[in-house]
C-alpha cells in the first residue's frame, strides 16, 4: 500500500508556510523522545530554545522528536504558537503556547516517517512536507519504553526515575512481586555495584528507592554521586537484572546468588560494593 501523506492530516486552516519544522534529535545528553514522553515542561523548553539565528521565525512550530533507534522515525510533539520573540541567542528566547486545538489528539501518538539529509533540524515545513508520511497512529500516547522483559532491562537511572515517577503499570506489575539480583554499572568507567531485593521488598520497591535517593543509601554510590555530579550520574548509571525469582524464593538463595555475582563481576575490588 502507498504511504499516507502527512499533509492529509493537517487541519484545513493550517498553512505549512506559516510553520517551522522542528526535528529534535539527540543532544549528546538526552533523547528528545524521552523528554516528550516524560517531561512536558522540558519538551516546551526544547521548542523555545533559540540558537544564534532566529530559526523559529514563523507563527507556528511543528515539533517532532526522533526515535531512539530509527533516525527516519519521528514522534509528533504538538504544534506550538510563537507569541513572542526575544533577540537573545542561545537562550529560551521564544515564548510559545501549545495549540491543542491543532492536531492535539495526535500528540505522542502520531509517528511520522521522514529521512532528513544534512544537519539542519529547523526547516521550512513546506520544503519537507512532500517527503513526510504517516508511519502509524498509536492507540495510547507514548510515555516511555514499554517493559522489555526481565532479561532485557538495560536502562539508565534517569529512565528508572521516569518509570517510577509515572507509576508505569507494566514495569510495576512485572517487578513489584519479584525478588532478584541486579547490577548497576557506570557506563563510562564500567565500575559495577551488585545488589539484591529480598524479604518483603520486591524489585520495584527497591528500585523506587534508588529513584528517590539516587544511591540507595550505599556508601560507595554516595561517594561516586558526589564525585561526578547528579546530571552525569543519572545519565551514566545503568540498571540490569541478573536473576529474578518469585517472592516465595528463600532469601538465603537470593543472598547466595548476590555473593556469586559480586565475585564474578569483581564488584568489591573493581566496583562499588564494600561488603
Amino acid at each position: 500500500m502507498d504511504p499516507i501523506p502527512l499533509a492529509t492530516l493537517l487541519p484545513p486552516g493550517l498553512d505549512p508556510v506559516r510553520c517551522k519544522l522542528h526535528c529534535a534529535v539527540f543532544n549528546g545528553e538526552v533523547y528528545p523522545i524521552d523528554v516528550l514522553g516524560q517531561d512536558p515542561d522540558g519538551w516546551q523548553r526544547w521548542n523555545s530554545w533559540r540558537n544564534v539565528n532566529d530559526d523559529f521565525n514563523r507563527q507556528f512550530i511543528f515539533s517532532l522528536a526522533q526515535d531512539r533507534r530509527d533516525p527516519t522515525l519521528w514522534l509528533f510533539g504538538g504544534i506550538w504558537e510563537v507569541v513572542r520573540r526575544r533577540a537573545e541567542p542561545r537562550q529560551h528566547s521564544y515564548d510559545i503556547v501549545l495549540r491543542e486545538d491543532l492536531m492535539g489528539a495526535f500528540i505522542k501518538r502520531l509517528y511520522v516517517r521522514l529521512a532528513l539529509s544534512g544537519r539542519n533540524r529547523r526547516r521550512n515545513m513546506e520544503a519537507c512536507l512532500g517527503a513526510m508520511t504517516v508511519s502509524k497512529i498509536a492507540e495510547e500516547p507514548f510515555y516511555g519504553d514499554q517493559f522489555p522483559g526481565h532479561d532485557r532491562i538495560d536502562h539508565s537511572l534517569a529512565d528508572i526515575q521516569a518509570m517510577v515517577r509515572q507509576g508505569r503499570p507494566d514495569w510495576r506489575i512485572a517487578l513489584e512481586h519479584m525478588k532478584g539480583v541486579y547490577v548497576i554499572h557506570d557506563e563510562v568507567t564500567g565500575e559495577p555495584y551488585v545488589g539484591s531485593a529480598y524479604g518483603d521488598t520486591g524489585l520495584w520497591q527497591r528500585w523506587s528507592h534508588y529513584a528517590l535517593t539516587l544511591h540507595g543509601d550505599n556508601v560507595a554510590l554516595k561517594a561516586h554521586l558526589a564525585a561526578v555530579g547528579e546530571d552525569v550520574y543519572r545519565r551514566t548509571m545503568r540498571f540490569a537484572l541478573l536473576e529474578f525469582w518469585s517472592m516465595r524464593t528463600d532469601d538465603q538463595h537470593v543472598l547466595d546468588r548476590e555473593s556469586y555475582w559480586k565475585s564474578v563481576l569483581l564488584s568489591k575490588t573493581l566496583g562499588h560494593n564494600r561488603n
